[in-house]
């Protein structure tokens, strides 16, 4: 009977314990606004943190209070984007697809200092007498970038160098934030055309490290008849709203730092336009036809 007894007291203690925690649920219970889970689902539920925000949740949260727009998940895309806006009643944003980009394409051709021993990290390689590499703007490829992606965008290649896959790349921004040297760069997915240096330095130490180097001749910028390149710091930079891909910046770079790379061939055909060019320009100033 003793048992039955202890049974039965622990019974009604565990009853009036649950009816105290349900009072309690009902009295201090925060109401959750329903589109909250809405606008989550619609997220990429990848929890990269490339919104800025803690996870998912946070990124959720953020849009429903209006500190975040509903573009704040890039991975989600536009889709999700325009689902977000169709749940809070407001237009949707229109913009251009943007990817990751690494503007490097020294690697294995760029001069070693050192051979470098320790940990297999990006950072703990900067740490080292600021890297083993003889340019200290470009690629160190140990992967930082690669382990920091959660969709699998981006790989080192064979040479050496991180690139990105831009068809996987939902441009969520997390290989950008693990580069210790900053390489990595928003780019529109149409972009075709790259300056794929960092290197700031003055053209004759630059030429010492890296065989693939931007020297600053301003050539890219001459040809350009757009006005969409530049020399800034001693590195050609392109202005992507005016550049329409042409290509004729990579075929006047004599370093090959701009891609698509031209073949021989097209570097011939190129320079033979441009001399033809500059010869009916000298003809017709003298006043005479070539």
């Amino acid at each position: 009977m003793t048992i039955v007894f202890a049974v039965l007291i622990l019974g009604v203690i565990a009853i009036i314990f649950g009816l105290i925690l349900a009072f309690a649920a009902k009295v201090f219970e925060v109401e959750v606004d329903p589109r909250l889970p809405q606008i989550q689902s619609a997220l990429a539920v990848a929890n990269c943190g490339g919104c800025g925000y803690p996870g998912c949740a946070g990124c959720a949260e953020a849009i429903l209070a209006g500190k975040a727009p509903v573009t704040a998940c890039a991975p989600a895309g536009a889709d999700g984007a325009a689902k977000i806006a169709a749940i809070l009643g407001v237009d949707a944003a229109a913009g251009e697809k943007m990817v990751s980009h690494v503007i490097c394409n020294g690697g294995d051709d760029c001069v070693k200092r050192f051979d470098y021993v320790g940990t297999p990290s990006c950072l703990a390689a900067t740490k080292v007498a600021a890297g083993p590499t003889g340019c200290q703007y470009g690629c160190l490829g140990f992967g930082e970038c690669v382990k920091a992606c959660v969709f699998d965008a981006i790989h080192i290649n064979a040479k050496g160098v991180a690139e990105v896959d831009k068809e996987k790349c939902t441009n969520c921004g997390a290989c950008r934030e693990a580069c210790p040297r900053h390489i990595i760069v928003e780019a529109p997915y149409k972009q075709k055309v790259f300056v794929n240096c960092n290197n700031r330095d003055k053209g004759p130490q630059v030429t010492k490290v890296c065989a693939y180097s931007c020297i600053a001749c301003g050539m890219c910028e001459r040809t350009c008849k757009k006005g969409a390149i530049h020399v800034v710091n001693n590195v050609a930079v392109i202005d992507y709203a005016k550049c329409v891909n042409c290509g004729l910046c990579a075929k006047a770079c004599p370093k090959n730092a701009i891609e698509p790379i031209p073949t021989p061939e097209e570097k011939e055909r190129f320079k033979a336009a441009q001399k033809a060019a500059a010869e009916r320009a000298a003809a017709a100033a003298a006043g005479t036809t070539v």
